[in-house]
């Protein structure tokens, strides 16, 4: 999976300041360059978290340099829930909006780096291990509403769930997306796409 940029707390952020400021994006640093600075275990600690979240890049065993700042910023509004949720080991469904996109082949999607709403379905008995999952990657999750700046989920946890796969997701059927669709004049043109495709319309 590609390696994608993460948001990371203040005492991580100082820290890449610190690197950045000192030694740009091309000249090499070591870990000891904290080593006066805070404990052995905060070190391991800082260096492990700019790591892991691509504000920094290793350099053989022990030689670190800084990310550019630009692609870190722009990093943080990247798209990342379609390819990372590939990787889930417990049953989704794309949903409501989200299921309206992938049925319409992305004909007019109305997404961007400032709001990216997707909506999943999810076993009530698996809530736990979605929490885990989202909070692991740092993307911002609610249950059944709630809103943030860029990509967030909504996820709507139900008794049972039924799915099909289509472009390596699992999102809900086509019959039940396309009443979603005909039900607000908002998808019109998805609706409209999607009859015209599969040669159908739901009662």
């Amino acid at each position: 999976m590609k390696n994608y940029t993460y948001g990371i707390p203040e005492y991580g952020l100082k820290a890449y300041a610190l690197f950045f400021e000192k030694y740009g994006i091309k000249e090499e640093f070591g870990q000891s360059e904290l080593n006066w600075i805070v404990k052995e275990s905060m070190k391991k600690k800082i260096f492990s978290l700019l790591l892991r979240s691509g504000w920094i890049k290793k350099h053989g065993k022990t030689k670190y340099t800084c990310i550019n700042p630009k692609k870190v910023i722009r990093g943080l509004l990247e798209f990342k829930v379609p390819e990372i949720i590939k990787t889930a080991e417990r049953p989704y469904a794309f949903t409501k909006l989200s299921a309206i996109e992938i049925w319409s082949d992305y004909s007019y999607v109305q997404r961007g780096i400032e709001k990216s709403p997707y909506f999943i379905n999810i076993l009530k008995k698996d809530l736990i291990y979605w929490e885990k999952f989202f909070g692991k990657y740092k993307i911002s999750y609610y249950i059944k509403e709630g809103s943030t700046i860029g990509e967030y989920i909504i996820l709507t946890p139900i008794e049972k769930l039924s799915f099909v796969e289509k472009d390596e997701h699992k999102v809900i059927g086509l019959k039940e997306t396309i009443r979603l669709a005909k039900a607000n004049e908002m998808y019109l043109y998805q609706y409209n796409y999607i009859k015209e495709k599969y040669g159908f319309v739901t009662d």
